[in-house]
């Protein structure tokens, strides 16, 4: 008896999977808009104090008068600039350390148990130190971003770099690789999608920390934009500062699991996100 499919049965198959994502693309955009229109409501029939959380239709109209101001695009680009600074050194060194560790059990051993004091430490418990250590300048703010980034790409890197399958390592030693050729043909392609999850992570954990960063000590940038408005009790600014930070972390999520689909086109992505 064959096995392959007849092609009567490829048609209700494809429609089948049209059906599926399409039906995933609703609940993608019913679940928040059925939020928004519940919080409208809410707000309307007074069921919410409007000082303590404004309508969305009070959230936009702020939302657009800060963009139209040219405040919001100002802040936004300070706080981008920062979270790049942070996050390109984490990168740097979060990638090197993790290959370094992965592959020399010397430097792992050297360094493992330092890394892991430190990795459970908050980035805010950092901010007294930072302050002593850098000043009120951009260079604190940005070493707190970098710290909060820099360890899930360092344990990703490294993690992947372990898990690489044996049976490669045993071919690459009978071909008599060289360590670089090992490491760019061997290491790096099977690491890559675990490497790419902790660059993704690390920049959600950027976002997070420079709006921490902005809340102290900061003349500029979306934290310090949140602060001065809890300040003056202005909570659609505070809401619209908190979305943004929401919107421009899943928008650079975004770009770098593009950047992962094309280096990884191999890996089928289930996640429908």
């Amino acid at each position: 008896m064959s096995n392959a499919t007849s092609p009567g049965t490829v048609a209700p198959m494809a429609e089948s999977k049209k059906e599926i994502k399409l039906a995933l693309r609703l609940w993608k955009y019913l679940v928040p808009i059925s939020l928004l229109a519940l919080w409208q409501l809410a707000a309307v029939l007074g069921w919410v104090d409007e000082y303590i959380l404004p309508a969305p239709s009070v959230v936009v109209m702020t939302f657009i008068d800060l963009l139209a101001s040219g405040q919001l695009m100002r802040d936004v680009g300070i706080s981008a600039l920062r979270v790049v600074k942070g996050f390109v050194l984490a990168a740097a060194l979060g990638l090197g350390f993790g290959l370094a560790m992965g592959l020399s059990k010397k430097f792992n051993a050297a360094s493992d148990f330092i890394l892991k004091i430190l990795k459970p430490i908050p980035p805010i418990a950092w901010i007294p130190l930072a302050i002593l250590w850098l000043g009120l300048g951009e260079a604190a703010k940005v070493f707190i971003i970098f710290i909060g980034a820099v360890f899930p790409i360092l344990f990703n890197t490294l993690d992947a770099v372990r898990q690489t399958d044996g049976r490669y390592v045993d071919l690459a030693r009978v071909l008599e690789l060289k360590r670089g050729s090992f490491i760019r043909k061997i290491v790096l392609p099977g690491a890559l999608p675990q490497i790419m999850t902790g660059l993704r992570v690390g920049i959600t954990i950027a976002w997070m920390c420079v709006v921490a960063a902005e809340l102290i000590a900061a003349s500029s940038g979306i934290g310090h934009l949140i602060m001065q408005a809890r300040a003056l009790a202005q909570s659609d600014v505070v809401i619209v500062g908190m979305l943004v930070t929401g919107l421009l972390g899943k928008l650079t999520d975004d770009v770098l699991r593009l950047v992962e689909k094309s280096l990884v086109k191999w890996r089928q992505d289930f996640s429908g996100a």
